[in-house]
């Protein structure tokens, strides 16, 4: 079964394995004590902690060992914002970190600390430029993840650095999805990773500060990891990470190239053969391993377990996915469609047979879903764009179950709270003429916009289309869908229990 996740978690490296199982033997004892055992154990721990700095690139009294990426972002945030509150209370983070940063940067602003969001492009890089504008006098910390977890865009961390650099601010670099393809970009002060991204154990996470950095450890110190991650290590698992990490890197170059021409592959391939598909990220500074698409008309999590059935493992940030029914926090941040997204990140050694496998099953499993969620077999507004690419045989869609009933329009003035009466489809009060009120109030991602679409064709050019929802990914999936079909997006206004996202039908 091929397994395209490896951006949650590395299947673990032949080496680590091995690193893991004779480090039981020797690597037991506490490194901390005197006698054999322990000095046995604290040769390994020694050693271990050089092969990490030096994949890093840092000295290795610069680093210590923590039980986790998570337990590492955190202590290197409130360390370093601790270790500067004279300065103040402000701390900048890109709208597409990590969830451990924004939870970091959430508790932080609950103790009284001013979090500034630098926002990103619609390819999800932060710049230079957005932090230079965020910069202030009170700016304690400023953080950038290296390259994306979701959509691999690679983010520039150099620039970033030195203009922080030049305001005496330090950069806490989350370097998670990329340290093992490369040592990461000069000029951070606070660095983060966890080796299960790369092929070692879970359980260890790397936190490395430099040397004149002000840092006050957020938690009761004690004698070990220089007081930054207190209690005893779990050393046969740090000694698989240090190891593993040294494999990889060693592998790198090489495995990096095959595969980058693998998901370029992806890219083009699933562009071509399915239909109203936007595939998301920047298509040159990027993971090698890792792409992103999201498919119009298309329940994420339905297609996810589709692809989970016929023996593939992916994953999805639509929000259909997702217990708290909100579209993911880094399509969001970009602006681009949410609804049916996957992600697929290769693990090393992945065939091209599995990705060729992947890539004939990928259509025909998409139609299926829109068939199931009736969702309109061909669209005669949509614009000739490379956005939205005409259907070819292999999205042939094979009957599953009865469509989805349709989303109800409203009667009644759709302003007012609880105004929804199932079955109506009407004009808008205030809308040119021949315009039309939907009511998708209760129905989730992509209802909304399958009922938008299919209403579209009925209004005159220049009329409007109000969709009500309130489901939270029509934010992004309605201005997805005029962009990718040519038509206006009018905006959006508060509307009872949900939002009215308003259409001008251009074409």
């Amino acid at each position: 079964m091929p397994y395209f996740d490896a951006a949650s978690a590395a299947p673990l490296h032949p080496v680590a394995r091995q690193a893991l199982l004779a480090s039981l033997d020797d690597g037991w004892a506490d490194p901390a004590r005197l006698h054999r055992e322990g000095r046995r154990a604290r040769l390994l721990l020694d050693a271990a902690r050089e092969a990490a700095a030096e994949a890093v690139g840092c000295r290795p009294d610069e680093l210590v060992f923590t039980p986790s990426g998570t337990a590492a972002v955190h202590s290197g945030i409130a360390g370093a914002l601790s270790g500067r509150r004279r300065v103040g209370g402000g701390l900048l983070v890109s709208a597409v970190e990590h969830s451990s940063v924004l939870h970091a940067a959430d508790a932080h602003g609950a103790r009284g600390g001013t979090v500034t969001e630098v926002p990103v492009d619609r390819s999800g890089a932060a710049s230079a430029a957005g932090y230079a504008d965020a910069l202030r006098p009170d700016t304690a910390l400023a953080c950038l993840q290296s390259a994306n977890h979701e959509v691999g865009t690679v983010q520039p961390v150099a620039e970033v650095a030195e203009v922080c650099a030049a305001a005496g601010v330090p950069l806490l670099v989350d370097a998670a999805q990329s340290l093992g393809w490369e040592r990461p970009a000069e000029g951070w002060s606070v660095l983060a990773a966890s080796a299960h991204k790369w092929g070692g154990p879970p359980g260890v996470g790397l936190l490395a500060v430099r040397k004149g950095v002000r840092f006050a450890p957020p938690a009761p110190v004690d004698e070990r990891e220089s007081g930054r991650s207190p209690g005893f290590g779990n050393l046969p698992a740090v000694v698989a990470a240090a190891a593993s990490l040294r494999a990889v890197r060693a592998e790198a170059a090489a495995e990096a190239a095959r595969l980058r021409a693998l998901v370029d592959r992806i890219r083009s391939v699933v562009a071509e053969r399915v239909p109203d598909v936007e595939v998301v990220g920047d298509p040159v500074r990027r993971l090698p391993h890792l792409v992103t698409f999201s498919c119009l008309y298309v329940d994420g999590e339905t297609l996810l377990h589709a692809l989970d059935r016929a023996g593939f493992s992916v994953s999805s940030g639509s929000s259909c996915t997702s217990s708290t029914l909100t579209p993911s926090h880094v399509l969001r941040a970009m602006g681009v469609l949410s609804e049916g997204n996957i992600r697929v990140s290769l693990p090393a050694g992945t065939t091209g047979a599995d990705v060729d496998r992947f890539l004939e099953l990928l259509p025909g499993l998409v139609g299926e879903v829109r068939e199931r969620l009736g969702a309109p077999v061909a669209d005669s507004t949509a614009a000739a764009s490379p956005a939205a690419p005409v259907a070819d045989s292999t999205a042939a869609a094979s009957p599953v179950a009865p469509a989805a009933a349709p989303a109800r329009p409203s009667a009644r003035d759709p302003e007012a709270p609880g105004a929804r009466t199932p079955g109506t489809r009407t004009p808008g009060a205030d809308a040119p003429e021949g315009s039309l009120v939907v009511d998708a109030l209760g129905r989730r991602c992509p209802i909304p916009v399958i009922e938008l679409a299919k209403v579209i064709g009925d209004v005159p050019v220049g009329a409007t289309v109000t969709v009500l929802s309130d489901d939270e990914a029509a934010r992004l999936d309605v201005p997805a869908w005029c962009e990718m079909r040519g038509q206006e997006y009018a905006g959006e206004r508060p509307a009872g229990r949900g939002t009215a996202y308003t259409v001008r039908r251009l074409v």
